[in-house]
């Protein structure tokens, strides 16, 4: 794990100043406190910061190839390396070194861009070929690891892991899109079709750049995508067994690494099947570690200690106060741009943890997207069955004026709280999710505004994309299209975001082998009733995982990391959020209407209504700007 960046000239091949590209490296230092380097050649300069994992001495960055006529700069790992060196080593490829790095340089060297669709793992890399004198970027196909670029007034495009690294480049522009931002308050994140700065572009998920010099940049290629438009055939068993397989695979593949490893332990389903699978081929007792909360309502950690148990980790635990609030600045500084996902925290904590005994820690992201195990996926699919029922024009009249009518009853029991169900069953299928994965729903965010950020907005509306997203996606049925657009928008945008920056804040290296692409492709071909079944998500993989975990893991409710910020924002963190609507930063933009805000922050800090979502992303949005200098 490291991070990259480098500059290339786009039109004239000017030589590059070495210390510039330093300067982008030292920026995002944190990646990779191991070792560091710069390579530089007419028109081009790449950089490396470098995290130790496989081959300690003996693969650093940048990276010649053998003949030298190739150079590599790699964030990631690559875990079919060495399959892949015995299969290039057949074409006659040789090595120096025992790493995965100079693989993808001899896979480069014999396929070209074609490369990347040999390689299992996760990546952002930059190749420059002397011969043909292109830039080659390419990212993973889920997006775990990040790529930003940027065209400069000089006629370079610098680019970097993070935009962090871009922004110590005296040349990058720093001014705010406002679709960002109206991005950012209906998503809680900047989503990756977007960055907060114009100009800023992310590369997407399982997308490739090819430069050249004297050539514009072109748009992207996408070199991969999952299809949910097959359903795979095939008995229960027979489907647990193919299943299995495949997770003990991405497993024991994400184990290799010459330093110590580790594994995040919530004891939820996905990372309790992780460590179980860890502990079935390990020789020694898996380290595992995970936080607790000291409020009874906020803690998993006896689940963790019981799986722990079961499986005889070596298992560190340690409790957290949730008055965490004091560290929110180090917290927006991690991200760059704003980011409210409020479970960042107790992420960042939980790394912590982990990198006190171990570099590298497995997870158990990814399994709620491709095997629908998120509430708003079994929500989803019932309101399909209603929508198939019941023709739109009847829906959205009735459902429509009885969710406007229906109070916003935050208090209330949550069978009670059924205006988002009701303005959703009003809408299409594609509408409908786009309205229950965002934060700020459209009609809050409309009452936000000033007459200025309205005209800056224009037409351009944050939902639009998800649901052309969806009406696009290569699926099936509703809930086809719904996980689809949690593995395209929400998976790289929230949540592989947010644990890059948190883990790499503290030279960890975090794998999520449930987002093996395999095992992506193989969820995505199952039936509706393999997924969603008796109300109930992921239902093969939790029937899978009955041979080793016990029913109170697999099937108690889902909870996940929870920080109290309705309490801190009407508690400690009362002041602050008063002081949003005066904020010398966002006053300055012009943006909002400071009435409204002082307004809705009130009847929070009464306990009239549950604001707490939208303040805390106002109050990360302050942060993230004076953070950029946009004060």
């Amino acid at each position: 794990m490291c991070g990259i960046a480098g500059i290339y000239h786009l039109e004239t091949p000017k030589p590059v100043d070495p210390a510039r590209v330093e300067a982008l490296c030292d920026a995002i230092a944190h990646r990779g406190p191991d070792g560091q380097g710069v390579w530089t050649a007419p028109g081009v300069a790449l950089g490396h910061r470098r995290l130790s994992i496989i081959d300690l001495e003996g693969s650093p960055q940048p990276m010649a190839s053998l003949d030298g006529r190739a150079m590599l700069t790699f964030n990631g790992e690559i875990y079919n390396f060495r399959e892949l060196r015995r299969e290039l080593a057949g074409y006659g490829a040789r090595f120096r070194t025992e790493g995965d790095s100079e693989v993808i340089l001899a896979a480069w060297q014999r396929w070209g861009p074609e490369c990347v669709t040999r390689l299992h793992g996760m990546f952002a890399f930059a190749i420059y070929d002397l011969d043909a004198r292109t830039l080659f970027l390419a990212r993973d196909r889920l997006g775990v690891k990040p790529l930003h670029y940027a065209s400069l007034s000089d006629g370079s495009l610098v680019f970097g892991s993070e935009l962090k690294s871009l922004l110590a480049h005296p040349l990058l522009r720093r001014e705010v899109d406002p679709l960002a931002v109206e991005d950012y308050l209906a998503w809680g994140h900047v989503p990756d079709t977007r960055a907060i700065l114009k100009g800023v572009s992310k590369l997407p998920a399982g997308h490739s750049l090819l430069l050249r010099h004297g050539a514009p940049v072109p748009k992207p290629v996408q070199w991969w995508d999952v299809s949910f438009a097959e359903r795979r055939k095939g008995s229960v068993a027979d489907l647990e067994a193919e299943l299995l397989y495949l997770m003990r695979e991405a497993v024991t593949s994400r184990m290799v690494a010459d330093v110590p490893l580790g594994a995040f332990l919530s004891g939820g389903v996905d990372s309790s099947s992780v460590v179980a699978l860890m502990a079935e081929v390990s020789a020694r007792p898996v380290r595992t570690c995970s936080i607790g909360f000291d409020v009874a309502a906020l803690d998993e950690s006896s689940y963790a200690e019981d799986v722990a148990r079961r499986f005889a980790t070596d298992h560190v635990s340690r409790r957290v106060s949730p008055d965490d609030f004091t560290a929110i600045d180090r917290l927006a500084a991690m991200f760059d741009e704003p980011f409210a996902d409020a479970s960042a925290l107790p992420t960042w904590r939980v790394c912590q943890l982990a990198r006190e005994s171990v570099t590298v820690a497995l997870s158990g992201d990814g399994a709620d997207e491709a095997f629908a195990g998120y509430r708003r996926h079994v929500f989803q699919h019932s309101e399909d069955r209603v929508r198939a029922l019941l023709p739109q024009g009847l829906r959205g009249p009735v459902f429509g004026a009885l969710g406007r009518a229906w109070p916003k009853a935050d208090w209330a029991p949550r069978p009670l709280r059924a205006k988002a169900t009701l303005l959703s069953l009003a809408a299409d299928s594609a509408t409908g999710y786009a309205r229950a994965i965002g934060v700020t729903p459209p009609e809050l965010r409309e009452t936000l505004y000033s007459e200025t950020f309205h005209r800056l907005r224009g037409d351009y509306r944050a939902e639009d994309g998800v649901t052309q997203l969806m009406r696009e996606a290569p699926a099936r049925s509703g809930l086809d299209r719904a996980q689809y657009a949690d593995l395209k928008h929400w998976l790289p945008g929230d949540i592989l975001t947010k644990v890059d920056r948190t883990s790499m804040a503290v030279g960890l290296e975090a794998r999520e082998p449930l987002l093996d692409h395999r095992l992506i492709e193989f969820a995505a071909s199952l039936p509706e009733a393999m997924r969603v079944q008796g109300g109930q998500g992921k239902w093969l993989m939790k029937r899978t995982m009955r041979r080793v975990l016990p029913d109170p893991i697999l099937y108690r409710p889902k909870q996940g990391f929870v920080t109290p910020i309705a309490q801190w924002l009407r508690g400690p963190l009362a002041g602050a959020a008063r002081d949003i609507a005066t904020s010398a930063t966002l006053t300055r933009t012009g943006w909002f209407d400071s009435r409204r805000i002082s307004e809705l922050t009130e009847a929070h800090i009464g306990g009239v209504s549950d604001h707490s979502r939208l303040l805390w992303q106002l109050l990360m949005l302050d942060k993230s700007l004076a953070g950029l200098g946009i004060a």
